[in-house]
């Protein structure tokens, strides 16, 4: 396959021929939910313009380009690394595992994986680790921005069966809106139990029990 990054690995020790995958990961700052992980090999002969880092792109213009990445790319990937691992790996070797799990479930088999940030997950493959890579590599924006609607579109899911969190709204992030709602109704089953702010609701009652039991203590009184 023709290498479609001229210049890049000039000082490096890989071929002129390598098939490339950019691999990035979403989801690592919020409090609810998998992290995603998505791996695109684009193809030489159908660019897509207006590719970049997924968190400098609206909403509207991420769900545009996802669906023209997945028609136009060579092979795509996504993947996902549940709460329960995160709680038993911690983050960041969750997102390692979802980056490996994205680049294995390829159709194409790559030869080298460029990674967004400064590690790499273990893999069978070649990997470089690119610092700023979802925003100086095309197939890393390209995984980047598949990887964000990929995890936005499982909050979505998410707030319908949990629509006390507001999900659909802060996607599972620390707002001040989910930080309150964390204090009144207590952690969920997606709640990520290894991260601070949960380990204090879960070792707080919830705002609704309190107001549950005074409710009852009163009506006993009554």
């Amino acid at each position: 396959m023709k290498n479609i990054y001229p210049g890049l690995f000039d000082e490096l020790p890989f071929s002129l021929d390598e098939i490339i995958c950019g691999v990035d990961e979403a989801g690592r700052g919020p409090l609810a939910g998998p992290v995603f992980a998505a791996a695109v090999i684009l193809h030489p002969d159908r660019p897509i313009d207006g590719l970049r880092d997924s968190k400098k792109l609206n909403e509207a213009k991420r769900d545009l380009l996802a669906p023209l990445i997945k028609q136009n790319a060579l092979a795509w990937a996504i993947a996902e690394a549940s709460e329960a691992e995160i709680d038993e790996l911690n983050i960041l070797h969750a997102s390692m595992l979802a980056m490996r799990r994205a680049v294995e479930m390829l159709s194409t088999v790559p030869t080298l994986a460029l990674i967004d940030g400064n590690r790499c997950p273990k893999m069978t493959i070649n990997a470089m680790a690119i610092v700023g890579g979802d925003d100086k590599v095309d197939s890393i924006s390209a995984a980047s921005i598949l990887a964000k609607t990929a995890r936005d579109a499982a909050l979505v899911e998410l707030h319908a069966r949990y629509p006390q969190y507001c999900f659909d709204q802060h996607k599972g992030y620390p707002t001040a809106l989910h930080l309150a709602r964390l204090r009144e109704f207590g952690a969920s089953p997606v709640h990520r139990r290894s991260f601070g702010p949960v380990r204090a609701a879960l070792e707080a009652p919830p705002v609704v029990a309190v107001v549950q039991t005074l409710a009852a203590v009163q009506g006993e009184l009554l």
